[in-house]
């Protein structure tokens, strides 16, 4: 009875120590801005790794000056000439004082333009950041990834076929 006792109290603050939100997320690192002006505003410009490959994961934060309360925005993205990705300016999960992109990865290398434009007390206006390089894609092909990562599956899948015809009955 004890030690169920002990086990049970040893789970639950195990569950409770380890559950907390503080540990949940680790904080958006910053390790390269560029700064954009767009009419009155001042645009802070973050990225969580420097410099931005295709298809890696990463942080962006849009911080204008005077905070983002009473500002709404959008962020279009252009990848040389091709319209990639439009969306409003939203909080970023993990830094809320500021807009963001959680977990956003490039689709492609080449030249890319970060388009804002924002709506706040001094009015509309639009900014750029040009010529953003994106270098190729890190690691591997993706294919040859894929097919590596699948030999685990495929031998998973001779096992399950060997211990059945090994098992089944012979009627």
């Amino acid at each position: 009875m004890r030690k169920t006792l002990l086990g049970l109290l040893g789970t639950v603050g195990l569950l409770l120590g380890l559950a907390s939100p503080a540990l949940a997320f680790e904080p958006v690192n910053v390790v390269h801005t560029e700064k954009v002006q767009a009419g009155p505003y001042n645009l802070t410009v973050g990225f969580s790794t420097w410099p931005v490959k295709a298809m890696q994961s990463l942080d962006f934060t849009f911080a204008p000056e005077d905070g983002i309360t009473g500002k709404q925005g959008t962020l279009t993205m252009v990848w040389g000439s091709e319209l990639m990705e439009d969306g409003p300016l939203a909080r970023h999960p993990r830094k809320r004082e500021v807009w963001g992109l959680d977990i956003h990865a490039m689709p492609a290398p080449g030249t890319w333009t970060l388009r804002f434009d924002i709506d706040g007390p001094a009015g509309p206006a639009t900014g750029e950041l040009k010529n953003l390089q994106v270098m190729e894609q890190p690691g591997p092909p993706m294919g040859l990834s894929w097919a590596i990562s699948t030999i685990p599956l495929f031998g998973l899948i001779g096992l399950i076929v060997i211990a059945w015809r090994r098992t089944r009955s012979t009627v």
